[in-house]
């Protein structure tokens, strides 16, 4: 069973909320740190990561400490088995 691409949800929202957190941060810290407008941000989170740049992937996960599975998790949850 293929799923349709817009069911496909990339971005584990709660997940990527709660990593933000432990390195206590917020959306506004986390998107300063990257160089990018807060609002950007939050409607690059509530489309589900659909727009994320690699380089804005990476620099995350950079940012958040983040690790091989952990990033995983978030940024690929329909994908991860």
């Amino acid at each position: 069973m293929t799923q349709q691409k817009s069911e496909v949800k990339i971005l584990n929202v709660n997940k990527l909320k709660g990593k933000i957190v432990e390195n206590e941060m917020n959306i506004t810290t986390l998107a300063k740190r990257m160089g990018v407008d807060r609002a950007t941000l939050y409607r690059k989170i509530n489309r589900d990561g659909e727009t994320f740049t690699i380089k804005e992937v990476n620099l995350i996960v950079e940012i958040l400490n983040l690790t091989t599975e952990e990033a995983m998790e978030i940024f690929f949850k329909d994908f991860v088995a």
